[in-house]
């Protein structure tokens, strides 16, 4: 890499987002992120919004920056949309992650994350940053043009798009570039996976449509061999690849936003080993 892009690198891996999995023992896996840094809390089915929250609202007072997701198909009515934005506002919660939702029927009336945002906005709640998702590989239960129709709809709300987790550089830049060509210019952080454990990674992968992006490594053996070695993925690679595009305009990449599926101890070693790197490269190559 270049020094531009080794600085470049350096910089979005400083300050990248974490996504943590509001499950026991995630409160204590906290701990060995840096002081201050930006966490975002998903909402899931299984975990419901309360415990998003409740999870949030204990990392704040700890001096992290919360940004909780909240899915339309968990919210019952107008009335618990009103009480989560009072209670967001409340705490002091400047952003926000807005998504569909995995559950196959909606809690209540909001079926996708436009519907809740239309609703959030006709309540008078306005919060100073909002995420949405996209997605370069596609849903898994969702047809592209639903998805591009929809992430027309939401950008009206939205200050950033977050893409789902992906191995492939040429897709999530394929991706960017249609998604400018058709006038969506909201910066975009790339989702990319921790130093996840080799089974858990493929799991998830499987199950929330990435399969290419899966079948991707397989064909870079380089990663694959070091992937089959020590059985955890590292994301090296991939931000290697990406790191020539952060400062690239036309492409407008904000970050990374690092899903980290618990596994914070290793997924913070990684980090802190390539922020040393990158340093380092970048003072060999400086004029």
């Amino acid at each position: 890499m270049s020094g531009e892009s080794d600085r470049a690198l350096v910089g979005a891996l400083s300050q990248p987002r974490f996504e943590l999995i509001p499950m026991e023992g995630a409160s204590g896996r906290a701990a060995q992120l840096p002081k201050g840094a930006k966490i975002a809390i998903s909402c899931s089915p299984t975990q419901g919004i309360e415990r998003t929250l409740l999870l949030g609202e204990e990392l704040l007072h700890r001096g992290f920056r919360v940004v909780p997701h909240v899915a339309a198909r968990l919210v019952a009515d107008r009335v618990h949309l009103e009480e989560i934005a009072r209670r967001l506002e409340g705490l002091g919660v400047k952003e926000i992650f807005v998504i569909g939702g995995d559950t196959k029927k909606p809690d209540g009336p909001f079926s996708s994350a436009f519907e809740l945002l239309s609703e959030m906005e006709d309540l008078g709640h306005h919060f100073e940053r909002v995420g949405i998702g996209g997605y370069p590989e596609g849903h898994p239960v969702i047809d592209g043009d639903t998805l591009l129709h929809a992430l027309l709809d939401k950008r009206a709300f939205a200050t950033y798009v977050v893409t789902q987790m992906c191995f492939d550089p040429g897709a999530i830049l394929d991706w960017m570039t249609d998604m400018r060509r058709r006038g969506i210019d909201l910066p975009v952080y790339v989702g990319l996976p921790g130093a996840v454990e080799r089974k858990k990674l493929l799991r998830i992968s499987l199950k929330i449509g990435v399969g290419d992006s899966a079948r991707f490594l397989t064909k870079h053996t380089n990663v694959l061999t070091e992937y089959l070695r020590s059985g955890r993925y590292s994301p090296e690679k991939l931000v290697k690849d990406l790191a020539q595009y952060l400062g690239d305009r036309d492409y407008n990449i904000a970050g990374f936003h690092i899903y980290t599926f618990n596994q914070v101890q290793s997924t913070e070693q990684w980090r802190i080993k390539m922020l040393g790197s990158g340093r380092a490269d970048s003072a060999v190559s400086a004029p």
